[in-house]
């Protein structure tokens, strides 16, 4: 094989996992939304938390500006997904704001001000402090910090689940859309030599392998005690 075609074979590679992984992240942005529907058919937050969807559009708007040529050249694909998030979970926020009372209102505009202010000095700093090599470390530490901190999620659901020996609180599809989309961003940023992609999305991938594992040992051992009579003899 020539070595332009074996470029063109590793360019085809690397587009497809990034696509592939954009396709997986849109499945974990449209979850919320029955969440949503429930809020908004009952025009109140309930005890939802708001947090969540805050740390979450945090989140997307660094690894956004980390995607973004100014900052790192030839990652477009991290930019698209993290447009596309960014979007889903100011939408999420400002319905919360909408229908939440006043005073968690007024903690979710304040906490949603914070995240465009920190945001804002962030590229302030990186653009007028640091040129385009050094300006992409800046921003690929704060995306590695803000990626793995995104995990606690994850590890809380892992504790939850060993805890309860139940997996009522982690849906099988949405355990798998977040293990492809980790395998496949943990791909692109292989094949784009990109560590800030690659090692957080690592993590990701061994943690959703054991929510995975986790799944079908807790819902195989569910599926046994829900086969048991309701009244046991025990003589």
């Amino acid at each position: 094989m020539s070595e332009a075609a074996l470029f063109s074979t590793f360019s085809v590679c690397s587009d497809a996992a990034g696509i592939a992984g954009n396709l997986f992240a849109f499945v974990l942005f449209v979850s919320p939304i029955p969440t949503f529907r429930r809020i908004i058919r009952g025009q109140s937050t309930e005890q939802f938390s708001g947090l969540p969807y805050v740390y979450a559009l945090l989140n997307c708007l660094i690894c956004l500006w980390y995607g973004l040529p100014l900052v790192s050249p030839g990652i477009i694909l991290v930019a698209t997904v993290n447009s596309v998030g960014a979007i889903f979970q100011l939408v999420y926020i400002l319905i919360f704001i909408m229908y939440a009372e006043r005073a968690k209102k007024l903690r979710m505009l304040g906490s949603l001000l914070a995240v465009f202010a920190l945001f804002g000095l962030i590229v302030f700093v990186s653009i007028k402090l640091f040129e385009p090599p050094n300006r992409q470390t800046f921003v690929g530490y704060l995306t590695v910090a803000s990626l793995i901190s995104m995990f606690a999620s994850p590890l809380f659901i892992i504790n939850l689940v060993i805890k309860t020996k139940s997996v009522e609180y982690m849906p099988f599809y949405l355990s798998l859309a977040t293990f492809l989309m980790s395998l496949s961003f943990f791909a692109y940023g292989l094949f784009k030599y990109d560590p800030f992609i690659s090692v957080p999305n690592g993590i990701g991938a061994v943690l959703g392998v054991i929510q995975l594992m986790l799944y079908f040992y807790y819902s195989r051992n569910s599926e046994e005690v829900s086969r048991r009579p309701l009244l046991e003899s025990y003589v």
